[in-house]
């Protein structure tokens, strides 16, 4: 994948350019940049190529640890609620 496929609009190599951001502002362009992805895009692999290129120069940048912590699995949901959690045991 190419990186003007990966980060269409610069999302991302801007906000490694942004002095003094915060995560929250991250987060924030993490969504604008995930919904500016081409249908058909997968994001892992968009994730691994913006990584690759701008987060491995600044490891300790916001952005990059909001794009590895997109990169790893959620937990699989655990049930909770019911019947069960209702009546009690």
């Amino acid at each position: 994948m190419r990186l003007d496929e990966a980060d269409p609009k610069g999302l991302v190599r801007e906000s490694y350019r942004i002095e003094g951001i915060t995560g929250g502002e991250c987060r924030s362009i993490f969504i604008d940049w995930a919904l500016s992805l081409r249908p058909g895009v997968e994001s892992a692999e968009a994730l691994r190529v913006v990584l690759a290129e701008y987060g491995m120069a600044a490891p300790e940048h916001p952005m990059t640890r909001v794009l590895t912590e997109a990169l790893t699995a959620p937990e699989p949901p655990r049930r909770r609620g019911g019947r069960a959690a209702r009546v009690g045991m």
